[in-house]
Order: C-alpha cells, then sequence, then structure tokens
C-alpha cells in the first residue's frame, strides 16, 4: 500500500453535500462540506477537490471510493454506493465500537439506527414524510421568526420559559409561533420552544436502547438541542468529533472494505 493512499466517502443530502478522506489508519484527514444546490455532481467534485487540499493528496492517490445519500448516484468519481443508513451506523460505530443508538437529525429527514455491541444493525427508522424535526422545519421556523438561522442555538440557550408548541406539523406549527408572537412571548422562548418539538418529535420514533449517539448537521450547528434530548432521556448523549460526517466516513470505510 502506498503512503499515500486514500478512501474516500461522499454523502450527498438534499440540503448538504459532504466528503470525507480517511488515511489507511482511519484517520480523518479531508473532509468538506457545501449546499448540494442543483447539480449534485458539481457540487461533489468541490468537496472532493478541498478535502483532497486539505488532505495533501491527488486524486490519483485515491483507492477507492464510495458514495451514499440522496444523490448517491450523481457522485461522478464514486466507484460503488451504499445505503446512508448503513453508513451513518458504520461511522458512528467508528467512534463509538459498542451497542449505540444513533439519532441522525438531517435536513430533509430524521433517522433511528440501532446497533449491537458488533456493529450489526438490528434496526432502524426513518421519517421522510414530513418535515417536522428535521433541519428544513428549523428553517422555515427561522424564516417566520425573521431571524437567521445560525442565531438559532444562542437565543435558545438564552429562554428561561420555554413556549410549547402543541403540533407536530410544519405548516400548523408556523402558526403557532405567529400567534406567539402576537401574544409578546420572547423569541427566545418560542425558538426554544421549536427546538423542543424537533427533540420530542426525533424522540418519539423509537426507543433510546443502549448509549444514544446524536448526529447531523442540524446537531453541528445547535448543540443546544443535544442538552435538551440530554435532559429528556435523563442520561449523556455521546457526540462524535465531526458529527456532520458520519455519513460520509461511514462510506469511506466501506470503500476500505472493499480493498481488503
Amino acid at each position: 500500500m502506498s503512503t499515500n493512499s486514500i478512501y474516500v466517502g461522499a454523502d450527498v443530502g438534499a440540503s448538504r453535500t459532504k466528503v470525507a478522506i480517511l488515511d489507511g489508519d482511519k484517520n480523518l484527514i479531508g473532509y468538506a462540506v457545501k449546499k448540494s444546490g442543483t447539480d449534485f455532481s458539481a457540487t461533489a467534485q468541490e468537496c472532493l477537490e478541498v478535502s483532497l487540499k486539505m488532505a495533501a493528496a491527488q486524486e490519483s492517490d485515491i483507492v477507492n471510493s464510495i458514495s451514499t445519500g440522496y444523490g448517491r448516484k450523481n457522485v461522478t468519481f464514486s466507484r460503488g454506493t451504499k445505503t446512508e443508513i448503513g453508513c451513518h451506523g458504520s461511522g458512528c460505530y467508528l467512534y463509538f465500537p459498542k451497542a449505540i443508538t444513533v439519532i441522525d437529525i438531517g435536513g430533509q429527514d430524521n433517522k433511528i439506527i440501532k446497533l449491537d455491541d458488533a456493529g450489526r444493525r438490528t434496526s432502524f427508522k426513518m421519517n421522510r414524510k414530513c418535515a417536522a424535526g428535521t433541519g428544513a422545519f428549523l428553517e422555515e421556523m427561522s424564516a417566520r421568526l425573521d431571524i437567521p438561522l445560525s442565531d438559532m442555538d444562542e437565543l435558545a440557550e438564552k429562554s428561561q420559559n420555554m413556549v410549547k408548541l402543541g403540533s407536530f406539523c410544519t405548516v400548523f406549527s408556523a402558526t403557532e409561533v405567529l400567534e406567539n408572537i402576537r401574544h409578546g412571548k420572547k423569541i427566545e422562548d418560542i425558538v426554544k420552544g421549536v427546538f423542543f418539538s424537533v427533540i420530542r418529535r426525533v424522540l418519539e420514533m423509537d426507543s433510546m436502547t443502549a448509549d444514544v449517539v446524536m448526529t447531523g448537521g442540524v446537531v453541528a450547528h445547535n448543540p443546544t438541542l443535544i442538552k435538551m434530548a440530554e435532559e429528556m432521556i435523563g442520561r449523556t448523549i455521546l457526540v462524535p468529533e465531526y458529527p456532520q460526517f458520519t455519513g460520509a466516513i461511514g462510506a469511506a470505510l466501506y470503500a476500505m472494505d472493499a480493498e481488503k
């Protein structure tokens, strides 16, 4: 094996595209994320180039590459594809090699993946039919509240009197938000209510057995969600160092395994 041998994973979601590069020792040496946009192939290629530069590597150093996610078949440099469930599970098990329940909150869907202590998947559930509990829900609420999405976590953390939203539906929740604004509720209390709605929706998808791991771009940018989830389940939640890249990392691991 060349000292420059690398393995690439691409996770092309409807919202964001992520690329991860692993060396032969499974170390993450390069990564990039961009909005997926309307040209998945071009975005994936851009992410690859940024990742290669970070890894101080060339495209010719790639031993194998695997893609996953909504746009996995649009990745021109991919030599194979794997499911999101398998890649997210594999990516999390690399960092937490024991029985785990993975909660992945993405831009357009949520996943609950359960692995046994050998890393074998025992069950999974996925929410793709409704935006409630996803990044898209938070984007809609930030627009309704007329605040930047990037400000929501800080606002939620400041809340002293959370406003609970009764509906899971994005449309009805938006109406509730407007009603609370009209009644003079503080923005930070409404935002925390929105966060609570996201976590409640996800946790009701399945039981939380074993150790719980949270991943996804929503988790990466909103640590208050992790704290709220810990309070709701009554235990500490594990979070990988790069929670937005577990799917891409898992894809890179599949690329590595295929070469053994």
